[in-house]
């Protein structure tokens, strides 16, 4: 009986290998089959551009069809609708502005849960609810697909450079699977547990960003009215213990560093809206939580004034010119 088992056992590790190597071969064979990308604005053009420089063909879609033209010009093939890519494709991301366009393109009339494949791997880099994500994930396991959470940080220079850092939220047994098209566009791919952690983490490190801006506006501003250069200053503070990526790598103040929205009238970059968004989504989880978030409070409440006031559509580094006007300068 023993070595009838020990037979058995013998049998069954020859076959599970095979079958291992015969998934990593599907895998390698299935590397270069096309994507569908959903939503291609000042993020989602140059993610799905770097997907285009891999060697991936793309099928791409957004609401606004003029956004498609830059990724069409550069061959990728331009569909109606999600559930459009969704029939043509087994691995799809989506780059959208908020949880309600995350619902509307996967579970509306022409969502991609419509047409979507059993075994279709589903890449959401939009930043939503975490609450979203799983129920999103929920829906698509019904259909016999993963959705996986990947939000991104980094911003457009980081996006068009596949510098972008991604944290996944998901199945962990699908995590490689996901990590292979993800390195085309980041440089960081960090898995952070199950779905809605990668959210998660988004959420933190956007509270902290707005929060680093709004207070590298208020220094440099003051610096500025105490008779400082503004490059002086800036210079100063990036090599001191004040250092942070909104004062070296983000200058909000105009003439302090090139290639940034400060230099072109805060335009591109990350919009005062989506930063607005995302901190209500930090004071949303905070409140289910029961965290105290004092000084996200006051920066979600200056961005959301800030878009009332011809704010919205500009980069979140004007925060720097609205402490100016609301001074009268």
């Amino acid at each position: 009986m023993a070595a009838l088992f020990r037979g058995s056992r013998k049998l069954w590790l020859r076959w599970s290998k095979h079958v291992d190597l015969a998934h990593v071969s599907v895998r390698s064979m299935a590397s270069k089959t096309p994507v569908g990308f959903i939503g291609l604005g000042n993020m989602g053009t140059p993610m799905a551009k770097n997907l285009l420089k891999n060697g991936y063909p793309v099928i791409a879609t957004d609401v606004f069809p003029e956004s498609c033209k830059e990724l069409q010009d550069l061959n990728a093939l331009v569909v109606d609708s999600p559930a459009e890519v969704a029939k043509k494709a087994d691995r799809i991301i989506t780059m959208l502005p908020s949880s309600p366009d995350v619902l509307k393109v996967y579970t509306g009339p022409n969502g991609i849960l419509k047409n979507v494949k059993k075994g279709t791997l589903l890449i959401d880099s939009s930043t939503i609810d975490p609450a979203v994500s799983r129920q999103m994930a929920v829906a698509a396991e019904k259909m016999g697909a993963v959705f996986m959470d990947a939000p991104v940080t980094g911003g457009v220079g980081a996006a068009s450079l596949a510098r972008l850092t991604f944290m996944v939220g998901g199945l962990e047994e699908e995590y490689n699977a996901a990590q292979e098209l993800l390195t085309c566009m980041g440089a960081n791919v960090v898995y952070c547990g199950q779905v809605g952690t990668g959210q998660a983490a988004k959420i933190c490190n956007n509270m902290l960003l707005a929060i680093g801006m709004i207070g590298t506006a208020e220094t440099m501003n003051l610096g500025i009215r105490l008779g400082l250069d503004p490059k002086l200053l800036a210079k100063i503070l990036n090599m001191s213990s004040g250092r942070c990526w909104s004062s070296d790598t983000y200058n909000p103040v105009p003439g302090v560093m090139e290639g940034v929205p400060s230099a072109n009238n805060y335009q591109g970059g990350f919009g005062t809206t989506l930063m607005a968004k995302d901190l209500g989504l930090a004071q949303n989880t905070a409140t289910d939580t029961k965290t105290s978030i004092p000084l996200s409070s006051l920066a979600h409440q200056i961005y959301r004034v800030m878009c009332s006031r011809g704010y919205a559509n500009k980069d979140f580094s004007s925060v720097f010119q609205f402490l100016r006007e609301e001074e009268g300068q």
